[in-house]
């Protein structure tokens, strides 16, 4: 989705995800849920860091659920009255539902009402309650807060947008990006150009496409049909990768995480095989279908490998069903963790591949380099890392990820091509061949469409 997709969004410097502190104008000390969660909730912290940050379920554009560090939702305390404010409950109900009411000309000035319709204050250093009911922006007054967003802490996703806009707007918002983002003419500048096969990554609501489980709306389905007709029109192959899974593999906006949370697990692959499981059956006998990835980017030491490999062998039975032929391709863990940990697993099943991402961005490592260094890492390290996972008799290696972007500052335009070309001559070598982050972006080079209009990349 371009940025600019987000701006109709009202208060869509609150989506969901977005992580704020709220420091108390009376008592200068910020709000925090005592032991990071499962407790009281007290306003006596004088610096805020993970336990006081909260991240917004947003309901409507004023209304929200806040999620603290260990996961419980703020809320009324169903004793003492029921006005102290508490994080014990790991659902969210009325009771944890509440409206952040922002200055006219100070919108990060905000008091906040509970469901009780009163607002919430700092009675005390220990004692935050919702029973305020006088009015008011001055710094003695207890209800008031300073909400920091923090910069870091910004979500902006397929949940993010469709929630953003709502059930009203958010259909014809999707689906005017499905109509324009990429179309048929694309697939025919890609085939000109040397491209034979797309990998596009798919969330797994698609398989209850066309009244998909809410936020997400319906004709992401129709999109994927579409490609497959225009890969078929023009000779190319489709990589089908469901980039997105229920509880999200890694807490990355592109997994759908509503909050950043990673909490996909042993619990949800019965639901994530059945989307493999649609999208087999749909497409195995599509002349143009080229592998399925089971999943992307799954990181460490949240994705636990164990149950990783669980799913990955339902996931490989589950297209087996329907197609011998296609390849499955299963994406390794991102983390820390051991780039061959896949192989021996993999070596058992036929017609796969494994997936390695290569960035050098992402790391304080690449911050320090300059153009050659960049450009000697790849000849170097990862021809060596490539190595190390491409076997004579095992899974076929794919590079799914790669961009010719760095941290390098005054690049010059034959900077960038010879970072190009060193990246195409080293994962040129993998078994299974490359593809690009992205074919289109709003960032110059990180849209493999610019690079090559523009004589950066030559295929």
């Amino acid at each position: 989705m371009k940025p600019s997709s987000f701006d109709g969004i009202p208060n869509n410097d609150l989506l969901d995800g977005t992580q704020v502190q709220f420091l108390s104008t009376k008592l200068q000390q910020y709000i925090c849920p005592e032991k990071g969660g499962g407790s009281i909730v007290v306003a006596n912290r004088s610096s805020a860091s993970g336990w006081e940050t909260f991240r917004l379920w947003r309901i409507n554009q004023t209304t929200f659920n806040f999620r603290v560090f260990y996961k419980q939702f703020v809320g009324l305390s169903k004793q003492n009255e029921g006005i102290r404010i508490v994080a014990v409950s790991n659902e969210a109900g009325n009771g944890e539902t509440f409206q952040i009411i922002r200055k006219d000309d100070d919108p990060n000035r905000v008091r906040i009402q509970a469901s009780n319709g009163k607002f919430l204050q700092t009675k005390s250093q220990t004692l935050v309650t919702a029973d305020y009911q006088g009015s008011g922006w001055e710094d003695d007054n207890p209800s008031v807060f300073k909400m920091k967003i923090l910069a870091d802490g910004t979500i902006r996703g397929e949940y993010q947008i469709t929630n953003g806009y709502g059930p009203d707007k958010a259909p014809q918002v999707m689906q005017d990006h499905w109509n324009t983002y990429i179309t048929e003419e694309d697939f025919r500048f890609m085939s000109a150009n040397g491209l034979n096969a797309v990998r596009i990554p798919v969330g797994w609501w698609i398989a209850q496409d066309p009244t998909p489980s809410k936020p997400f709306v319906g004709g992401s389905l129709k999109a994927l049909d579409n490609a497959f007709t225009w890969a078929q029109n023009h000779g190319m192959k489709v990589i089908v990768d469901l980039h997105a899974v229920q509880g999200s593999q890694n807490g990355y906006q592109h997994s759908a995480t509503r909050d950043g949370y990673q909490e996909w697990g042993v619990s949800n692959i019965k639901e994530t095989v059945a989307v493999i499981d649609f999208l087999a059956q749909r497409y195995a006998n599509n002349p143009n279908l080229a592998a399925i990835e089971l999943m992307n980017e799954p990181r460490a030491p949240g994705a636990a490998l164990e149950d990783l490999k669980t799913y990955y062998k339902a996931g490989y039975d589950a297209v087996r069903k329907y197609t011998s032929s296609a390849y499955v391709i299963l994406s390794n863990r991102i983390g820390p963790a051991d780039s061959k940990e896949l192989i021996s697993f993999a070596a058992s099943l036929s017609h796969v591949a494994i997936d390695v991402h290569y960035y050098n961005l992402f790391s304080d490592m690449f911050k320090q380099m300059n153009v050659q260094e960049n450009i000697d890492y790849i000849y170097s390290d990862r021809a060596s890392q490539l190595s190390t996972v491409t076997t004579s008799n095992g899974p076929l290696i794919f590079v799914g990820e790669w961009v010719a972007e760095w941290d390098v500052e005054g690049a010059t335009e034959q900077d960038y091509q010879n970072f190009a070309k060193a990246q195409q001559n080293v994962y040129g070598r993998a078994t299974f061949g490359w593809a690009y982050w992205s074919y289109m972006c709003e960032y110059e080079h990180w849209s493999l469409k610019w690079m090559i209009e523009n004589k950066y990349i030559t295929l």
